[in-house]
């Protein structure tokens, strides 16, 4: 079936709290969507962020970012007061996230709405910290040690909790009863929120597209509970951690720091902690797009401790017996494979064996030798067509950054002579094309520039900032998206049917 859909990151909605977030603007954005014949709204990872602000360098996989609950419904529900969320200085530029005033002041508004909170009494609470025992238990418990010591890594803990050894845990369990409480209380409001946003959206046609990466953090709740999971010495120090090797892009490589995956010991174990991350995404989303995918197949090991990625080594991943176990386990399920990158025929392969549709990137396609992979005329229907990712520029601003004779191809392969027409037949071409998913970031609709970039690779600091203003998505630019869904056949009604012409 052919369809299409947007990019855009919760915290890029329009808010007066500072970032975007399941309020009412979300509902706005997803009503949008639906008029404007879109089937799929695809997002960010939406986990608890911490230095760098990076969704995909999370507190914790399972967990949800407390900066995403919507301050509205709390006040409507009294827990908040209007003129108390009103009274906060979430920053001045309506155009960015402003992450620091966000940390240092979106606590103080949860924990009032904790302390007013009759959990006690609230049985939907206790069932929600039961069935999420699992993982909630130990998120809770680090980000509550976190706190206390500052916001340190846990690798800098003493050794008793570091190690989690039982007296330690059960003075912590018992010391930090409150702030356990805490963070518990805003997984069961972020759950609540975030169910009831996505129920809206499915009823009106759209399909949520998750994201997960294939790495945790190294200072996260699910390397400090399951130290077992990952390349770690006895003292759980990386014996080796992720990255990408020396490439076009970069000389030195790529250093993630992510711990790697003992995946001899996760087969022993029938993939059970993968299989739960799964089944947790799977409930959370429609379709679930898993990052470097490649990463299965093969992996990029660096020794801990190097500056750099140069001297790693690529080592075996589990190869298709995940995913086996995986679709044994959870069923089929709608999964996207980010297979961007050097491809080897093993990575194709994994990839063809698996069946789930490929990526295809409209802004890698244009180098002026004409042969990229990613041309259109190259595709085949099982991929997911972009325009951009999230690591892209802009299409607008990436058009500003070309050189000569790759603008001088893109321009002729898309048959355009001004470079200001660029943007609008680059998305058409993604929606013409025979691909049976297209996915166009919402900074590419509203025609803007390099300003509105969401990330720069392999660069700390303005990334993951910005944020659509209020009134960008007009009537008009709806029914603009309506058409071209129509006119090349991937129009959907909200109640899931093909518009008609």
């Amino acid at each position: 079936m052919r369809r299409c859909g947007v990019l855009m990151p919760v915290s890029s909605l329009p808010s007066r709290f500072g970032i975007g977030g399941f309020s009412k603007e979300a509902y706005d954005f997803v009503d949008f969507l639906a008029a404007s014949g879109q089937a799929l709204w695809q997002i960010l990872p939406l986990g608890p962020t911490g230095y760098g602000d990076s969704p995909y360098q999370s507190f914790s996989t399972f967990a949800g970012s407390p900066y995403y609950i919507s301050l509205d419904a709390l006040i409507g529900e009294g827990l908040l007061t209007a003129e108390e969320c009103s009274a906060v200085d979430y920053g001045n530029d309506t155009g960015k996230v402003d992450y620091q005033k966000i940390y240092n002041t979106r606590f103080q508004l949860l924990r009032k709405a904790f302390e007013r909170a009759d959990l006690r009494n609230d049985s939907e609470y206790k069932t929600f910290v039961e069935e999420n025992k699992q993982w909630l238990k130990d998120y809770a418990m680090y980000m509550a040690i976190k706190d206390s010591l500052n916001g340190v890594s846990w690798i800098e803990w003493d050794e008793d909790i570091r190690l989690r050894k039982p007296e330690a845990m059960a003075k912590c369990e018992k010391e930090l009863a409150g702030d356990i409480a805490f963070y518990s209380y805003q997984q069961y409001l972020f759950a609540r929120q975030w169910t009831a946003l996505k129920e809206y959206a499915n009823k009106k046609g759209i399909s949520i597209v998750g994201d997960i990466p294939i790495y945790v953090a190294f200072d996260s709740a699910d390397t400090w509970a399951n130290p077992e999971l990952f390349q770690l010495d006895e003292e759980n120090v990386p014996i080796a951690v992720a990255g990408c090797p020396p490439d076009a892009f970069s000389a030195t490589g790529q250093l993630w720091g992510n711990p790697l995956y003992r995946w001899d010991y996760h087969e022993e174990t029938g993939f059970a902690w993968w299989i739960r991350r799964l089944s947790h995404c799977f409930n959370i989303y429609d379709i679930v797009r898993i990052d470097h995918f490649r990463g299965f197949d093969e992996y990029w090991a660096v020794p801990y401790g190097d500056e750099t990625a140069e001297n790693g080594e690529w080592k075996k991943g589990p190869g298709y017996r995940l995913f086996e176990v995986m679709k044994k386990t959870l069923g089929n399920r709608a999964v996207i494979a980010e297979d961007l990158g050097f491809l080897t025929p093993s990575v194709l392969k994994l990839v063809k064996k698996t069946g789930y549709p490929g990526m295809k990137v409209l802004q890698f396609a244009f180098d002026s030798d004409g042969k990229s992979d990613y041309l259109p005329h190259k595709y085949n229907n099982n991929c997911v067509v972009y325009t951009g990712t999230h690591d892209n520029d802009t299409v607008n601003g990436w058009i500003a950054s070309l050189g000569r004779k790759d603008l001088a191809f893109a321009k002729k392969y898309l048959n355009v002579r001004r470079n200001s027409d660029l943007c609008e037949s680059l998305i058409r071409t993604a929606l013409a094309s025979v691909a049976d998913t297209a996915v166009i970031p919402m900074q590419d609709y509203l025609g803007l520039g390099g300003e509105a970039r969401v990330n720069t690779p392999s660069t700390l600091g303005g990334n993951w900032e910005w944020r659509m203003e209020l009134d960008a998505c007009t009537e008009a630019l709806s029914l603009h998206m309506l058409e071209l869904a129509q006119i090349y056949g991937r129009a959907v009604c909200a109640d899931g049917a093909k518009k008609k012409k």
